[in-house]
């Protein structure tokens, strides 16, 4: 296992720890958002998408559960803040996306935690003392 630690200062340095990945990202990847509301998961999965190629403007998607991105590999951005549980997770269909060929980074994943896969990716973001400082912690069991 391997953890990362970031220090950013501002929006431009979260979505590039998110760039910074993209060496590892295969179809199929997870990346599990935790963090509290405003602490930058959207900003890192706008970072994400960049990298991946993806044209669209990254936007939370809260109240349509999941949006998909286009790109040199697809990027499925779900955010479960509205679900209540892993079963209305599950009956979503959200984890379909498992084997869609592509990236899916999920926000508030702490929601659907007994459904992913091992080889998750944890990425917790906490914000600092100053407005724009954020605390970026990568988590990967078998980093390449």
């Amino acid at each position: 296992m391997s953890i990362t630690r970031i220090t950013s200062k501002s929006p431009q340095e979260t979505r590039s720890a998110a760039t910074a990945l993209k060496p590892r990202l295969k179809p199929g990847a997870v990346l599990a958002l935790h963090g509290d509301l405003g602490a930058g998961k959207t900003c890192f999965v706008q970072g994400l998408a960049d990298a991946l190629g993806c044209a669209e403007p990254v936007t939370s998607p809260t109240f349509t559960l999941l949006h998909e991105y286009p790109g040199d590999l697809p990027l499925f951005h779900a955010d479960l803040y509205r679900m209540d549980s892993a079963d209305e997770v599950q009956r979503a269909g959200i984890l379909e996306y498992l084997d869609a060929g592509g990236v899916l980074a999920i926000e508030w994943a702490d929601r659907a935690a007994a459904l992913l896969p091992a080889a998750t990716i944890h990425v917790r973001i906490s914000t600092g003392d100053e407005p724009n400082t954020r605390f970026i912690e990568i988590e990967e069991l078998n980093p390449q």
